[in-house]
Protein backbone atom coordinates (compact mmCIF):
# COMPACT_ATOMS: atom_id res chain seq x y z
CA UNK A 1 0.00 0.00 0.00
CA UNK A 2 1.55 3.25 -0.98
CA UNK A 3 1.01 5.82 1.59
CA UNK A 4 -0.42 9.64 0.27
CA UNK A 5 1.08 12.62 -0.80
CA UNK A 6 0.84 14.51 2.40
CA UNK A 7 3.12 17.73 1.45
CA UNK A 8 3.45 19.79 -1.81
CA UNK A 9 6.50 22.04 -2.17
CA UNK A 10 5.78 24.69 -4.54
CA UNK A 11 8.16 26.95 -6.65
CA UNK A 12 6.37 30.01 -7.67
CA UNK A 13 3.11 29.10 -9.17
CA UNK A 14 3.67 24.83 -9.59
CA UNK A 15 4.44 21.83 -8.10
CA UNK A 16 8.07 20.94 -8.00
CA UNK A 17 7.58 17.92 -5.02
CA UNK A 18 5.60 15.88 -3.00
CA UNK A 19 6.47 13.76 0.40
CA UNK A 20 4.12 10.78 1.08
CA UNK A 21 3.43 9.49 4.66
CA UNK A 22 0.85 8.33 6.97
CA UNK A 23 -0.25 10.03 10.03
CA UNK A 24 -2.94 8.80 13.19
CA UNK A 25 -4.74 10.94 15.55
CA UNK A 26 -5.80 8.50 18.38
CA UNK A 27 -7.48 8.68 22.01
CA UNK A 28 -5.72 6.58 24.87
CA UNK A 29 -8.45 4.02 24.47
CA UNK A 30 -7.04 3.12 20.94
CA UNK A 31 -10.12 4.87 18.89
CA UNK A 32 -8.91 6.49 16.03
CA UNK A 33 -10.13 9.97 14.96
CA UNK A 34 -8.17 10.54 11.73
CA UNK A 35 -5.71 8.51 10.10
CA UNK A 36 -3.74 8.27 6.22
CA UNK A 37 -1.89 6.04 5.00
CA UNK A 38 -0.13 2.46 6.61
CA UNK A 39 -0.59 3.43 10.01
CA UNK A 40 -0.21 0.10 11.01
CA UNK A 41 3.07 -0.51 9.62
CA UNK A 42 5.70 -0.65 12.10
CA UNK A 43 8.02 2.35 11.85
CA UNK A 44 11.65 3.38 14.44
CA UNK A 45 10.06 6.62 16.12
CA UNK A 46 13.69 7.34 16.93
CA UNK A 47 14.01 10.35 19.01
CA UNK A 48 10.35 11.43 18.81
CA UNK A 49 9.70 9.19 22.01
CA UNK A 50 12.70 10.45 24.19
CA UNK A 51 9.61 11.86 26.95
CA UNK A 52 8.52 8.13 26.96
CA UNK A 53 12.25 7.02 27.43
CA UNK A 54 12.82 9.48 30.63
CA UNK A 55 10.15 7.93 32.46
CA UNK A 56 12.17 6.36 34.52
CA UNK A 57 14.44 9.16 35.44
CA UNK A 58 11.42 10.74 37.13
CA UNK A 59 9.71 7.34 38.44
CA UNK A 60 13.07 6.29 40.22
CA UNK A 61 13.38 9.05 41.77
CA UNK A 62 16.62 10.14 40.24
CA UNK A 63 15.58 13.05 38.90
CA UNK A 64 14.47 14.20 42.50
CA UNK A 65 17.86 12.85 44.40
CA UNK A 66 19.96 14.87 41.80
CA UNK A 67 18.13 18.16 42.24
CA UNK A 68 16.66 18.03 38.30
CA UNK A 69 14.60 20.78 37.67
CA UNK A 70 12.52 21.50 34.53
CA UNK A 71 15.62 22.79 32.11
CA UNK A 72 17.09 19.43 33.17
CA UNK A 73 14.04 17.10 32.53
CA UNK A 74 13.06 18.90 29.32
CA UNK A 75 17.05 18.28 27.89
CA UNK A 76 16.53 14.88 28.79
CA UNK A 77 13.85 14.75 26.17
CA UNK A 78 15.69 16.84 23.85
CA UNK A 79 16.79 16.71 20.66
CA UNK A 80 18.98 19.92 21.50
CA UNK A 81 21.30 22.20 18.86
CA UNK A 82 24.44 21.80 20.73
CA UNK A 83 23.87 25.50 22.16
CA UNK A 84 26.56 26.42 25.02
CA UNK A 85 23.49 26.40 26.94
CA UNK A 86 22.46 22.62 25.98
CA UNK A 87 26.02 21.38 26.82
CA UNK A 88 26.66 23.37 30.00
CA UNK A 89 22.98 21.66 31.22
CA UNK A 90 24.00 17.91 30.37
CA UNK A 91 27.42 18.55 31.93
CA UNK A 92 25.47 19.69 35.21
CA UNK A 93 23.06 16.71 35.48
CA UNK A 94 26.29 14.52 35.22
CA UNK A 95 28.19 15.91 37.58
CA UNK A 96 25.61 16.37 39.70
CA UNK A 97 24.96 11.85 39.40
CA UNK A 98 28.65 12.36 39.73
CA UNK A 99 30.21 11.45 36.56
CA UNK A 100 31.73 13.39 33.85
CA UNK A 101 30.76 13.62 29.89
CA UNK A 102 33.48 10.52 29.57
CA UNK A 103 30.57 8.49 31.05
CA UNK A 104 28.40 9.32 27.92
CA UNK A 105 28.18 6.66 25.27
CA UNK A 106 26.19 8.90 22.44
CA UNK A 107 29.34 9.71 20.66
CA UNK A 108 30.46 13.07 19.30
CA UNK A 109 29.37 15.22 16.67
CA UNK A 110 29.16 19.08 15.62
CA UNK A 111 26.15 20.94 16.81
CA UNK A 112 23.39 21.04 14.56
CA UNK A 113 22.86 24.63 15.44
CA UNK A 114 25.14 26.52 12.68
CA UNK A 115 25.95 29.63 15.38
CA UNK A 116 26.88 27.08 18.13
CA UNK A 117 29.25 24.94 15.82
CA UNK A 118 30.93 28.14 14.06
CA UNK A 119 31.60 29.33 17.82
CA UNK A 120 33.10 25.79 18.36
CA UNK A 121 35.58 26.41 15.20
CA UNK A 122 35.91 29.61 16.07
CA UNK A 123 37.42 28.87 19.33
CA UNK A 124 39.67 26.11 17.75
CA UNK A 125 37.71 23.41 19.48
CA UNK A 126 36.38 20.23 18.94
CA UNK A 127 32.44 19.12 19.87
CA UNK A 128 32.45 16.68 22.54
CA UNK A 129 29.64 13.98 23.63
CA UNK A 130 28.23 16.74 25.26
CA UNK A 131 27.40 18.97 21.54
CA UNK A 132 25.40 15.66 20.85
CA UNK A 133 21.68 16.32 20.35
CA UNK A 134 21.27 13.23 22.98
CA UNK A 135 23.70 14.10 25.70
CA UNK A 136 20.63 15.41 27.75
CA UNK A 137 18.50 11.71 27.50
CA UNK A 138 22.21 10.19 28.08
CA UNK A 139 22.70 12.07 31.03
CA UNK A 140 19.24 11.16 32.67
CA UNK A 141 19.78 7.65 31.74
CA UNK A 142 23.42 8.16 33.62
CA UNK A 143 21.61 9.33 36.19
CA UNK A 144 19.09 6.73 36.90
CA UNK A 145 22.01 3.90 36.76
CA UNK A 146 23.85 5.79 39.96
CA UNK A 147 20.66 6.03 41.49
CA UNK A 148 20.08 2.77 41.58
CA UNK A 149 23.26 0.85 41.59
CA UNK A 150 23.48 0.06 37.87
CA UNK A 151 27.11 -0.02 36.55
CA UNK A 152 26.76 2.72 33.92
CA UNK A 153 29.54 1.02 31.41
CA UNK A 154 27.67 -0.20 28.64
CA UNK A 155 24.49 1.48 29.59
CA UNK A 156 23.56 1.74 26.06
CA UNK A 157 23.65 -1.83 25.09
CA UNK A 158 19.94 -3.53 24.46
CA UNK A 159 20.26 -6.29 27.69
CA UNK A 160 21.54 -3.80 30.07
CA UNK A 161 19.13 -3.39 33.27
CA UNK A 162 18.63 0.67 32.03
CA UNK A 163 17.84 -0.31 28.63
CA UNK A 164 15.28 -3.19 30.01
CA UNK A 165 13.89 0.12 31.80
CA UNK A 166 13.38 2.04 29.16
CA UNK A 167 11.88 -0.56 27.14
CA UNK A 168 9.60 -1.94 29.76
CA UNK A 169 8.29 1.48 29.85
CA UNK A 170 7.30 2.26 25.65
CA UNK A 171 5.88 -1.25 25.85
CA UNK A 172 3.20 -0.34 29.20
CA UNK A 173 2.84 3.28 27.30
CA UNK A 174 2.35 2.40 23.60
CA UNK A 175 0.93 -1.19 24.10
CA UNK A 176 2.95 -2.71 21.81
CA UNK A 177 5.77 -5.23 22.06
CA UNK A 178 9.16 -4.13 21.50
CA UNK A 179 10.35 -7.27 19.67
CA UNK A 180 14.28 -8.55 19.30
CA UNK A 181 13.27 -8.95 15.31
CA UNK A 182 12.22 -5.41 15.05
CA UNK A 183 14.98 -3.72 17.25
CA UNK A 184 17.58 -1.05 15.42
CA UNK A 185 20.62 0.82 16.78
CA UNK A 186 19.75 4.40 16.96
CA UNK A 187 21.94 7.41 16.15
CA UNK A 188 23.38 7.59 19.80
CA UNK A 189 24.06 3.90 20.24
CA UNK A 190 20.98 2.86 22.20
CA UNK A 191 17.99 0.27 21.15
CA UNK A 192 15.41 1.61 18.93
CA UNK A 193 12.42 -0.47 18.10
CA UNK A 194 9.66 -0.68 15.23
CA UNK A 195 6.21 -0.29 16.52
CA UNK A 196 2.95 0.46 14.61
CA UNK A 197 2.33 4.53 13.96
CA UNK A 198 -1.02 3.99 15.99
CA UNK A 199 0.36 2.44 18.48
CA UNK A 200 2.46 5.75 19.11
CA UNK A 201 0.11 7.76 18.97
CA UNK A 202 -2.06 6.06 21.25
CA UNK A 203 0.95 6.31 23.04
CA UNK A 204 1.06 10.23 23.54
CA UNK A 205 -2.42 9.99 24.01
CA UNK A 206 -1.86 8.20 27.30
CA UNK A 207 0.65 10.26 28.44
CA UNK A 208 -1.29 13.25 27.37
CA UNK A 209 -4.18 12.09 29.58
CA UNK A 210 -2.80 9.01 32.17
CA UNK A 211 -5.23 7.36 31.02
CA UNK A 212 -4.06 3.46 30.77
CA UNK A 213 -1.18 4.53 33.34
CA UNK A 214 -0.55 3.79 36.86
CA UNK A 215 -0.88 7.11 38.70
CA UNK A 216 3.21 6.97 39.41
CA UNK A 217 4.09 6.98 35.72
CA UNK A 218 0.59 9.22 35.08
CA UNK A 219 2.51 11.88 37.59
CA UNK A 220 5.69 11.21 35.70
CA UNK A 221 4.37 11.61 32.49
CA UNK A 222 2.52 15.32 33.30
CA UNK A 223 5.93 16.84 34.67
CA UNK A 224 8.00 15.59 31.85
CA UNK A 225 5.83 17.54 29.47
CA UNK A 226 4.94 20.29 31.94
CA UNK A 227 9.07 20.87 32.19
CA UNK A 228 8.90 20.52 27.82
CA UNK A 229 6.18 23.26 27.63
CA UNK A 230 8.27 25.75 30.16
CA UNK A 231 11.53 24.80 28.65
CA UNK A 232 10.94 25.11 25.45
CA UNK A 233 14.78 26.45 24.56
CA UNK A 234 15.98 23.13 26.19
CA UNK A 235 13.82 20.31 23.92
CA UNK A 236 15.73 21.60 20.80
CA UNK A 237 17.35 24.92 20.57
CA UNK A 238 17.34 28.64 18.54
CA UNK A 239 14.89 28.93 15.38
CA UNK A 240 13.91 25.09 15.94
CA UNK A 241 9.78 24.06 14.84
CA UNK A 242 9.66 22.27 18.74
CA UNK A 243 10.76 25.07 20.36
CA UNK A 244 8.13 27.40 18.54
CA UNK A 245 5.49 25.42 18.68
CA UNK A 246 6.11 24.55 22.50
CA UNK A 247 6.48 28.45 23.39
CA UNK A 248 3.17 28.91 21.62
CA UNK A 249 1.10 26.02 23.07
CA UNK A 250 1.68 26.87 26.86
CA UNK A 251 1.55 23.68 27.78
CA UNK A 252 -2.03 23.16 25.78
CA UNK A 253 0.51 20.49 23.70
CA UNK A 254 3.44 18.65 23.22
CA UNK A 255 5.38 17.82 20.00
CA UNK A 256 8.42 16.12 19.28
CA UNK A 257 11.02 15.90 16.61
CA UNK A 258 12.61 12.30 15.71
CA UNK A 259 15.01 11.53 12.51
CA UNK A 260 13.69 10.32 9.16
CA UNK A 261 10.59 12.18 9.23
CA UNK A 262 8.98 10.82 12.50
CA UNK A 263 6.98 13.28 14.50
CA UNK A 264 4.89 12.52 17.88
CA UNK A 265 2.97 14.85 19.64
CA UNK A 266 -0.14 15.00 22.25
CA UNK A 267 -2.90 17.41 22.90
CA UNK A 268 -4.05 17.19 26.06
CA UNK A 269 -7.43 19.04 26.29
CA UNK A 270 -8.71 16.19 23.61
CA UNK A 271 -6.77 13.44 25.10
CA UNK A 272 -5.18 12.90 21.86
CA UNK A 273 -1.92 11.82 20.29
CA UNK A 274 -0.29 12.33 16.90
CA UNK A 275 2.11 10.18 15.18
CA UNK A 276 3.70 10.96 11.79
CA UNK A 277 6.20 9.13 9.55
CA UNK A 278 7.30 11.09 5.97
CA UNK A 279 8.23 8.16 3.91
CA UNK A 280 11.44 9.90 2.16
CA UNK A 281 12.51 10.87 6.11
CA UNK A 282 12.33 14.82 5.08
CA UNK A 283 11.69 16.89 8.44
CA UNK A 284 10.41 19.77 6.84
CA UNK A 285 6.92 17.68 5.39
CA UNK A 286 6.89 16.23 9.11
CA UNK A 287 6.87 19.94 10.73
CA UNK A 288 4.12 20.03 8.10
CA UNK A 289 2.08 17.71 8.96
CA UNK A 290 2.41 18.12 12.26
CA UNK A 291 1.39 21.65 12.46
CA UNK A 292 -1.38 21.31 10.08
CA UNK A 293 -2.98 18.49 12.24
CA UNK A 294 -2.79 20.30 15.82
CA UNK A 295 -3.95 23.31 13.80
CA UNK A 296 -7.63 21.39 12.53
CA UNK A 297 -7.77 19.51 16.00
CA UNK A 298 -7.64 23.10 17.72
CA UNK A 299 -9.70 25.14 14.52
CA UNK A 300 -9.56 28.16 13.12
CA UNK A 301 -11.67 30.28 15.74
CA UNK A 302 -9.09 29.35 18.04
CA UNK A 303 -5.91 31.81 18.03
CA UNK A 304 -3.19 28.83 18.63
CA UNK A 305 -5.13 26.92 16.02
CA UNK A 306 -4.83 30.05 13.51
CA UNK A 307 -0.87 30.09 14.55
CA UNK A 308 -0.41 26.68 13.58
CA UNK A 309 -1.82 27.30 10.65
CA UNK A 310 0.38 29.63 9.70
CA UNK A 311 3.32 26.95 10.17
CA UNK A 312 1.77 24.34 8.02
CA UNK A 313 2.34 27.04 5.48
CA UNK A 314 6.21 27.98 5.40
CA UNK A 315 7.68 30.28 2.74
CA UNK A 316 11.05 29.21 0.86
CA UNK A 317 12.95 31.93 0.22
CA UNK A 318 16.49 31.94 -2.09
CA UNK A 319 20.11 33.17 -0.28
CA UNK A 320 18.86 36.79 -1.39
CA UNK A 321 16.15 36.25 0.56
CA UNK A 322 13.33 36.41 -1.89
CA UNK A 323 10.32 33.91 -1.25
CA UNK A 324 10.60 31.76 -4.32
CA UNK A 325 7.96 28.69 -2.77
CA UNK A 326 6.27 27.45 -0.08
CA UNK A 327 5.39 24.01 1.10
CA UNK A 328 1.46 23.32 2.08
CA UNK A 329 -0.84 20.37 3.09
CA UNK A 330 -2.23 18.60 0.69
CA UNK A 331 -4.21 15.44 -0.30
CA UNK A 332 -5.24 13.29 2.37
CA UNK A 333 -3.86 15.89 5.08
CA UNK A 334 -5.91 18.93 3.40
CA UNK A 335 -8.95 16.84 3.54
CA UNK A 336 -8.67 15.77 7.21
CA UNK A 337 -8.36 19.30 8.02
CA UNK A 338 -12.13 19.37 6.41
CA UNK A 339 -13.35 16.62 8.40
CA UNK A 340 -12.22 17.70 12.13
Amino acid sequence: MANPVLVEVLRGPLVESRHRGAFAVVDAEGATLLAAGAVDRPVFPRSAVKAIQALPLVESGAADAFGYGERELALACASHSGEPAHAACAAAMLAAAGLSPEALECGAHWPSGQAAARGLAAAGEEPSALHNNCSGKHAGFLAVCRHLGLAPQGYTAPDHALQRLVRAALEAVTGAPHAVSACGIDGCSIPTYAVPLRQLAQGFARMASGTGLKPERAAAARRLFAACAAQPFFVAGSERFDTTVLGLGGGRLFVKTGAEGVYCGALPERGLGIAVKCDDGATRAAEVTMAALLARLLGADDPLGARLAGLARPTLTNWRGRTVGALRPAGALAKAGQDT
